[in-house]
């Protein structure tokens, strides 16, 4: 058995390889899709990949991944049939609030070796196996399909736009942000809030520009600019759309 951090790039990968993995996210996100199943891995969602099944991967900007590999035979590990159950087929777990210490732990062990670190290593895949095993015989559900944003979740995106306003935002900048893949994200933000990624991005450019144009003297192609839109006219076509004035008059006081 063989347990290591890795950063997964962001470029997406396809392999196969006979031994079992195991991969949770220690810090940030990575897409995994094994079967036709995809989800999002990270410090709440473990991967199962079975050995010998082809899978693709990649990850979301800056990542650890923890990743154990171990024989396609669970025998050799002398954890018998519940072993050969965790992977009998592929699975995304969701990781409750006990198994965050022990990932800290992991990442400590993993990232400042010591002395006889391969039997540290050995020890400290038995374990989080273990918790994954135990967690599956009890019962507990696995990570159902999520519905809806959270409201911390969506207070994360508004920050995040609102940090990046005179920059390009994309739909899977956003869905980053959260952990889900882009084409998730765009259901799960439609279902949360009535309105697309990009109409909320929109208005939030807007209503930044609408408090530029009021409060400052700013030219209007640098609120344009501040704002993410590609010209003064973008901007004056927007407004006039969605107020049905021009910036000047929204800077008169009359929006």
């Amino acid at each position: 058995m063989r347990t290591r951090l890795l950063d997964l790039p962001v470029q997406t990968a396809i392999h196969a390889h006979p031994e079992h993995q195991l991969v949770i996210g220690v810090s940030g996100c990575a897409d995994f899709e094994v079967q036709g199943q995809g989800g999002a891995v990270n410090r709440l969602h473990a991967c199962i990949v079975p050995g010998g099944e082809a899978h693709a991967f990649s990850g979301r900007g800056q990542n650890h991944m923890l990743i154990m590999d171990l024989p396609g035979a669970g025998e050799e590990l002398g954890l018998g049939d519940d072993l050969a159950r965790l992977f009998e087929r592929p699975r995304f777990m969701q990781l409750d609030h006990r198994m965050q210490g022990l990932l800290d732990f992991a990442q400590h062990a993993l990232t400042e070796p010591g002395p006889d670190q391969d039997g540290l290593n050995w020890h400290l895949g038995g374990v989080l196996l273990a918790a994954l095993q135990r967690r599956l015989s009890d019962g507990l559900p696995q990570s159902p399909r999520r519905t809806a944003l959270t409201p911390a979740e969506l207070q994360r995106l508004d920050a995040y736009i609102l940090a990046n306003l005179d920059h390009p935002i994309s739909v899977a900048a956003l869905a980053a942000q959260v952990c889900v893949s882009s084409s998730h994200f765009h259901a799960l933000f439609r279902e949360s809030t009535g309105i697309t990624p990009h109409q909320h991005v929109l208005s939030l450019r807007l209503r930044e520009a609408s408090r530029l144009l009021q409060e400052t003297s700013m030219p209007v192609a640098e609120v344009a600019s501040r704002c993410g839109f590609s010209s003064q006219s973008a901007l004056s076509h927007a407004v006039r759309r969605y107020w049905g004035q021009t910036p000047r008059g929204l800077r008169l006081g009359r929006a």
